[in-house]
């Protein structure tokens, strides 16, 4: 016999109800958060840059902020440019080296201690031996790894 108390019930009851009312509350549609009035967004952009035949406030401050940024250039800016511009062309050389930077792999030195090995036991001297801590050449990603090393 399963007894289930009537306080579990509307505690559950309640709990459904109130995640039913906040689903609810989140459902709408696109036409009614982002109304549109039957503009197109070519016509909302030429109304906003002034490029529909009228010269508006907008399309004169826009006007005004370019002519602010054009200026001629200096004789030193035109002989600087080629070493200024090198700096930014892209090479398969630097793209490797400038993007991928290879991590260290240090390299382990481990001592083998004198043993016997084989199925005739034949005694093997100790040596050491050198090998890289990881097995590949582990890249850092863009921006991962700037120091020098």
């Amino acid at each position: 016999m399963v007894r289930i108390s009537i306080s579990a019930l509307s505690i559950k009851g309640t709990a459904f109800i109130l995640s039913a009312l906040l689903l609810t509350g989140c459902a709408t549609t696109k036409d009614e958060l982002l109304t549109h009035d039957g503009q197109t967004m070519l016509d909302i952009w030429s109304s906003e840059a002034g490029s529909a035949g009228n010269s508006s406030r907008a399309a004169r401050e826009i006007l005004d902020a370019r002519q602010s940024l054009r200026r001629p250039l200096t004789a030193e800016e035109i002989h600087r440019a080629p070493a200024d511009q090198a700096h930014y062309t892209r090479t398969a050389q630097n793209e490797i080296y400038s993007q991928f930077k290879r991590l260290p792999n240090p390299d382990l030195v481990m001592y083998v201690y004198p043993h016997l090995a084989g199925t005739d036991p034949v005694p093997v001297p100790g040596y050491s031996t050198v090998f890289p801590l990881y097995q590949r050449v582990q890249y850092a990603l863009p921006g991962e790894r700037v120091e020098e090393y």
